[in-house]
C-alpha cells in the first residue's frame, strides 16, 4: 500500500511540475524522458487507474502541443488513448470497451457513471479527441466524435466544475467544428465557453483562445475576437496547474492578434 501511494504521488508531482512550468521549450525538450518515466510506472503498476491516467493526460498534452510531425503525433496520441482506456476500465468495469460501443449502447451506459468517475472519464474523453485529431483522415475516427460529445455532457451533469470547466470549453470546440448551415451550434459554443470562462474565473487562459479561433472567427465578430485575446495577453500567465497551457495561451492570442488584419 505505502509502494502504491509513494508510485501515485511520484505521477501525480510530475504531472503538477510539468503544468507549472513557464517554459514550454524546457517541457518540449524534457517530455520525452517524462513519458518514458510514465512508462515504466505503468509497467510496474499496469492496473493503477491514476497512473494509467497520469500516462494518457501526459502523452496527449505532449501530443497535441509540442509535435508536428504528423506520424508521430499520431502514435503517440495512440499510447495516449490506450491508457486512458485502462485507466477508465480500472476505475470501473462499466468502462471497460466504451469507446468501441455504438452511440446508443455508450449513451446507455454513460448513466451508470457517478461523480467520482469524473476524473477517468475526463482523461478518457481528452485522449480520445486527441486521438481524433491526429487521426483527421481517418473518417471511422471522426465519426466518433459524437459519442465523445455524449462522454463530455456526462462530465457536465455529475460535475461541471472539474478542472475549472474545461468540459465546456471542449463542447465549445467541438460545436463550432461546422459553420451554422451544417449542423454546427455557435450559440451552444458561446454557452459553453463562456461558463468556462465564468467556472475558471478567467483564469484558464485557454479557454479564452479557443472562444476566439472558433467562435469569433466563425461568426466574423472582430470586437469579441481582439477583446479575448488582448485579455490573454495581458494577463499574469501564472496560475497553479494552468501556467504552461496559459504561457502557450499567450503565444497562440498573439498570433492570432496579429493574422486578425487578414482574416476580418
Amino acid at each position: 500500500m505505502l509502494i502504491n501511494r509513494a508510485v501515485d504521488n511520484a505521477a501525480d508531482n510530475l504531472t503538477s511540475a510539468i503544468l507549472n512550468q513557464d517554459d514550454p521549450e524546457t517541457v518540449r525538450d524534457g517530455a520525452p524522458a517524462y513519458l518514458l518515466l510514465m512508462d515504466s510506472l505503468v509497467e510496474g503498476s499496469p492496473d493503477n487507474s491514476d497512473i494509467l491516467q497520469a500516462a494518457a493526460s501526459l502523452y496527449a498534452a505532449y501530443a497535441a502541443v509540442f509535435v508536428i510531425d504528423e506520424e508521430r503525433a499520431a502514435r503517440l496520441a495512440d499510447r495516449a488513448f490506450g491508457y486512458a482506456e485502462r485507466g477508465l476500465c480500472a476505475a470501473r468495469k462499466v468502462g471497460c470497451g466504451l469507446a468501441g460501443l455504438s452511440f446508443e449502447e455508450i449513451t446507455g451506459r454513460l448513466g451508470d457513471f457517478g461523480r467520482s468517475d469524473v476524473a477517468p472519464l475526463y482523461t478518457f474523453a481528452v485522449a480520445w479527441l486527441v486521438y481524433i485529431r491526429t487521426h483527421a483522415a481517418d473518417w471511422t475516427a471522426v465519426a466518433d466524435l459524437p459519442k465523445v460529445e455524449a462522454v463530455l455532457n456526462r462530465i457536465l451533469v455529475l460535475d461541471e466544475s472539474f478542472e475549472r470547466g474545461s468540459a465546456h470549453a471542449f463542447l465549445g470546440v467541438l460545436q463550432t467544428l461546422r459553420p451554422p448551415a451544417l449542423g454546427g451550434q455557435p450559440e451552444a459554443a458561446k454557452e459553453n465557453f463562456e461558463r468556462a470562462i465564468a467556472i475558471s474565473n478567467g483564469r484558464d487562459l485557454s479557454v479564452k483562445v479557443e472562444y476566439a479561433r472558433s467562435y469569433a472567427r466563425l461568426l466574423y465578430e472582430r470586437e469579441l475576437h481582439d477583446r479575448l485575446l488582448t485579455e490573454v495577453i495581458e494577463a499574469d500567465p501564472r496560475e497553479p496547474g494552468l501556467t504552461l497551457m496559459n504561457t502557450l495561451a499567450q503565444r497562440d492570442a498573439a498570433e492570432l492578434l496579429a493574422s486578425a488584419d487578414d482574416y476580418f
